[in-house]
């Protein structure tokens, strides 16, 4: 077949009948059956390279492109659908008469239907090993092009980028004498765009993550993995979306056994959950709540981890995110099952635990024992109105080595290993951050409020209760960044505590740290602080 198909007449948007199809795929599911689907709608079939084998191995009538440009293939295929006779009939205005008498006296044919996915760059660049000459080989050019130009002139040149799209396509040319309606065409395009933009995105990510720096300019893109019931509040729309290129998201090894929908809060939840509970090699348990932790622990089992998370605030616990790093017990299921909780997730459950867990209708039960990595970029970015804030994320804590010790009398190693344990549930604590533990759980936590002091009494107060008398031996405290004066300190030195770890860094800091040795308690510097706003 050849240009006796082209009807070279002038034709409104959306009124032109497929006749001729560009099939150039990479993901070549479903396509001997699209096209076998098309050829029995009377369309003639123009194909390249992989893609003109695969059709012509199943016995399917195909035109080479080669045949359509009269231009060969080249350059291992590099070069192949770069022609303007390709672009003409691809962008050509058919209810413009100057198009139309271009077309005639360049010998123009028409296409009126690309199929086109793009080069696995994406699958590529995320092998382990990869050499980047063979990323680099798989950024696609020609496909982009393609796809654009048809997305562009959509009134009269329809563009399909994925095999999800195949049957309906078929079907509406089926049922409309070969033609799409204008509103297909478009939604078709705007599809085609988003492919391309996200493309685009991965290439440029890549090329970004090699060079180091911020660049000056930051593409991502972001597929939908699912809509949720609403946002924050009911009123609110919400969708939760997967950064591309990165290795995992946070739900993608996560099997939900039971209960409601995740809700908008309870991923932003279970994201931090997860990011502290991946802190500890030991038995951990955390429990979340509006995006803080209210009670964390390490101890011998899980059952145990639970036990003294809880304790540290069983208040504030009501409703919150739990998350372990062992796998879920009868004992510890059982416990769980006494509170009202939200989500729990752990790396599996014992088919007796299940059991007991799933009475419970509405809690959400996330088995997440694939034992995949987080991974996520190494940038944090922070939405604010118009832009983004863009931060290396906050990551691995200082070494113990890297700390002073200020004061005269030094922890003792039962004292380190508290401190450092609070030094790690801090970082994850909104600031103002004060942490107070002991015995390797957390007993107070004071967040978010704009005076450390402040946050100091509120840990203590969840510290002691009810009772002004009781008393914080063995307890030390954290504090995200440096105390601005001594009432912080002493406040908590009043109370008990013994032992204090900070970043230090204050014009007062000899203040604090005489206040300190005043009253026999030992003080560590970390030389950084862990802002989390």
């Amino acid at each position: 077949m050849s240009k006796e198909i082209d009807a070279l007449e002038l034709t409104a948007p959306g009124q032109t009948r497929v006749a001729r199809a560009l099939l150039s795929v990479s993901d070549k599911s479903g396509i001997v059956d699209f096209a076998r689907g098309l050829i029995a709608l009377g369309v003639e079939i123009v194909s390249t390279g992989g893609t003109a084998n695969e059709l012509g191995a199943a016995g399917l009538p195909i035109r080479a492109i080669s045949d359509f440009t009269g231009f060969p293939e080249i350059m291992d295929g590099r070069v192949k659908t770069l022609h303007p006779k390709l672009y003409a009939g691809l962008l050509a205005l058919r209810d413009d008469s100057s198009h139309l008498e271009a077309a005639r006296d360049n010998d123009v044919e028409w296409v009126d239907l690309v199929c086109v996915n793009l080069y696995p760059f994406e699958q590529t660049a995320a092998r382990e090993g990869v050499e980047d000459h063979e990323v680099i080989e798989q950024i696609d050019i020609g496909g982009p092009s393609m796809i654009r130009a048809a997305a562009k002139n959509f009134g009269f040149a329809a563009v399909v980028t994925t095999p999800d799209s195949y049957d309906a396509v078929l079907t509406e040319l089926g049922e409309s004498d070969g033609r799409l309606c204008l509103a297909t065409r478009e939604r078709l395009a705007g599809a085609a765009f988003a492919c391309v933009a996200r493309y685009d995105a991965a290439i440029a990510s890549w090329f970004a993550q090699k060079g180091g720096d911020f660049p000056e300019l930051t593409v991502r893109a972001y597929e939908k993995v699912c809509d949720l019931p609403y946002g924050e509040n009911p009123h609110q729309r919400a969708a939760f979306y997967a950064e591309l290129g990165q290795p995992a998201h946070l739900l993608q090894s996560a099997r939900q056994l039971g209960g409601r929908a995740l809700s908008f809060n309870n991923i932003l939840d279970l994201s931090a959950a997860k990011t502290v509970v991946a802190e500890f090699d030991d038995p951990a348990c955390v429990i979340v709540k509006h995006n803080n932790p209210c009670g964390a622990a390490v101890a011998r089992s899980a059952s145990d981890a639970y036990a003294k998370a809880l304790a540290g605030d069983p208040v504030s616990a009501f409703g919150g995110v739990i998350c372990l790093n062992q796998r879920v017990d009868a004992v510890t299921a059982e416990a769980i099952s006494q509170q009202f909780v939200e989500v729990i997730c752990a790396p599996g459950y014992d088919a007796d635990a299940l059991a007991i867990l799933a009475k419970k209708e509405k809690l959400r039960i996330l088995d997440d024992s694939q034992d995949r990595q987080l991974g996520g970029s190494t940038v944090d970015l922070k939405a604010v109105v118009g832009g983004l804030l863009a931060q290396d994320r906050d990551g691995e804590l200082e070494d113990r080595a890297a700390m002073e010790v200020v004061t005269e009398r030094q922890p003792s190693e039962e004292e380190w290993a508290e401190l450092l344990f609070s030094w790690r549930i801090c970082k994850h604590v909104r600031s103002n951050a004060i942490v107070l533990s002991k015995d390797q759980a957390t007993v107070g936590i004071g967040a978010g409020q704009m005076s450390r002091v402040d946050s100091v009494r509120i840990a203590i107060e969840k510290a002691t209760g009810e009772s002004s008398s009781a008393s914080l031996e063995g307890v030390v405290l954290a504090s995200d960044a440096f105390f601005p004066f001594a009432d912080g300190p002493q406040v908590a030195i009043d109370a008990g505590v013994r032992a204090i770890i900070q970043p230090g860094g204050s014009m007062r800091d000899g203040e604090v740290i005489q206040a300190a040795d005043a009253a026999g308690v030992t003080m560590v510097f970390t030389q950084r602080r862990h802002f989390r706003h």
